[in-house]
């Protein structure tokens, strides 16, 4: 089977082309803030110049649209859906491109595999997207009925990853337990139960441990105080938040290679917050333990600050006591993408509708 996996970010687009479960040729498109600034706030303007693009890599590295099995992109932000592989529908369509749930280019991902499924007269698919939800309703509760918990994470490298953690250990990911650590820009830690994500800290917009560049969990009444000191306006907080918290609030950075270059020549102040990031993972993964009932088959950590062994290290000695640590380092995205694709493909999965509450 041959698939093509599209995921547009940001600045770029990457694909890959795999051949049943090997990949065999990627490219990462970059696009330029010149590029991208002819276009306006509905990243549905992007749409015709990243196919385009797409389409001529394709037919530079001589692989026909003809030639493909199957297509997948990336899942936008579309409404809460529970996790597997969704055909690209009218429905799934529509709500990606009036941006539902935000404008984010991940949106182009499913619209552009439908296009080229139709031409190439097969099927196109979203796997996982960041949106997906299978929280328990316990795990939604706050303390105030005003404000609830919400699922928005790392799905579909969380999902990847378990995954290979249970093909690992001989068992299926709908018969496993585990603790899933996403180490990012954001960082998500899930608890999976038996193929669900039944509790999982927002990764996006402040909750759980702080990260490169998110703030995480901060203390209620002190940020409550922040909010009305006339010092800022809600701008000023969110980027806090989100963009301008965690490691980059405290160290002036969010590039991790330079923070372990400080640790390395040994910086102590730059040491004692990376440690502290260590510390509250620790402490979230302790917390998805108990959700588990303590039954948890293995802590599974992937993402880039996987890299870092030291940083691992300092996870392991807080964690391991609860179950084997497995680390996949580095992101799993296009992969995940394209074995979704082809477990459905293959009929080892039946493909879902997308049909939100």
């Amino acid at each position: 089977m041959r698939i093509l996996a599209v995921n547009p970010g940001s600045t770029s687009t990457k694909i890959s082309i795999f051949e049943d479960e090997k990949e065999v040729w990627d490219l990462k498109l970059s696009h330029s803030p010149e590029e991208l600034s002819n276009f306006g706030a509905n990243i549905f303007e992007q749409y015709g110049f990243r196919r385009d693009v797409i389409v001529s890599a394709l037919n530079q590295a001589n692989y026909p649209i003809s030639s493909f099995d199957g297509f997948v992109g990336r899942g936008g932000l579309v409404k809460p859906i529970p996790g597997g592989t969704y055909l690209v529908d009218e429905k799934l369509l529509k709500d990606l491109e009036i941006g539902i749930l935000g404008q984010h280019a991940s949106n182009l991902g499913g619209p552009i595999a439908a296009e080229l499924a139709k031409t190439a007269g097969c099927q196109a698919y979203i796997v996982d997207p960041v949106v997906v939800d299978e929280m328990e309703p316990i795990a939604r509760y706050t303390g105030n009925p005003l404000l609830s918990r919400k699922s928005i994470f790392h799905a579909l490298n969380q999902k990847a990853v378990a995954r290979k953690a249970a093909a690992e250990l001989g068992k299926s990911y709908e018969d496993s337990n585990f603790v899933v650590i996403h180490l990012g820009g954001g960082i998500s830690v899930g608890a999976h139960r038996k193929g669900q994500v039944v509790d999982v800290n927002n990764a996006l917009d402040g909750d759980g441990p702080f990260t490169p560049e998110r703030s995480g969990g901060l203390p209620a009444g002190d940020l409550v105080k922040l909010c009305f000191s006339g010092e800022y306006t809600l701008a000023d907080i969110k980027k806090m938040i989100k963009g301008q918290g965690g490691i980059v609030a405290y160290l002036g950075t969010n590039d991790m290679m330079k923070v372990e270059d400080e640790v390395k020549a040994g910086n102590a102040e730059w040491l004692a917050v990376y440690q502290a990031m260590a510390y509250q993972i620790a402490k979230e993964t302790g917390a998805m333990a108990a959700v588990l009932n303590g039954e948890v088959d293995a802590i599974v950590v992937s993402g880039g600050i996987a890299y870092d062994k030291k940083f691992i290290g300092w996870l392991k000695e807080k964690i391991s006591f609860i179950s084997p640590v497995i680390v996949y380092p580095g992101e799993m995205e296009m992969e995940a993408l394209a074995l979704g694709a082809l477990r459905v493909l293959n009929g080892q999965e039946q493909p879902k509708t997308y049909n939100p509450e």
